[in-house]
């Protein structure tokens, strides 16, 4: 995953209020993996975004 290329493109900023301990665990994973905080967050809302397709009222595609 660490190869993996996130954040390509046009970017856009986000501000959200989010737990104190959900945003320094982000911090402490980003650290100890060595992946920039922009692209973890984007990792995980990658992944819940393909894990709850029904949001956005579609299906995901397997071709």
């Amino acid at each position: 995953m660490k190869s993996q290329r996130h954040n390509e493109g046009e970017l856009s900023e986000l501000q959200v209020n989010i737990e104190k301990e959900l945003l320094e665990s982000f911090f402490l994973m980003s650290k100890n993996a060595g992946i920039p905080l922009n692209d973890l967050v984007a990792i995980a809302m990658k992944r819940f975004r393909a894990a709850h397709a029904d949001y956005e009222k579609s299906e995901p595609s397997f071709t």
